[in-house]
């Protein structure tokens, strides 16, 4: 159950990045282009699983492109703004399509499941 809450909840999240982003008129192949950079959070398996883990949780969490939404909005930078709904889509989408945090175990070991 709580895996479904999850990924309904990616859903809306990606939906309503998807939403800002279009009522803004912001470049759609700009937006495809960008859609998965946060992957690049992916180099920390180059090392070993848990530096891994650590530096894809860090681009996976909503907590830094939410806050330089804020920080975009306050200061009025609309690339940046721009950027944060793509990363903030992103992680809706992973998590939507069941693509949770990591565990330092393994790649495939995550807070929705085992891949």
């Amino acid at each position: 159950m709580n895996k479904w809450l999850l990924r309904i909840e990616g859903l809306c999240v990606f939906l309503l990045s998807i939403y800002v982003y279009g009522t803004n008129d912001f470049s759609w192949p700009l937006f495809l282009l960008l859609l998965f950079t946060p992957d690049v959070g992916m180099i920390g398996y180059v090392f070993n699983h848990e530096r891994g883990a650590v530096v894809y949780n860090a681009f996976h969490t909503y907590s830094l492109p939410l806050g330089l939404l804020v920080l975009a909005s306050i200061l009025e930078i609309q690339w940046i703004f721009l950027y944060s709904l793509i990363w903030t889509a992103h992680i809706g989408m992973d998590r939507m399509l069941g693509y949770g945090l990591k565990y330092p175990t393994h790649f495939k070991d995550t807070h929705l499941n085992r891949m």
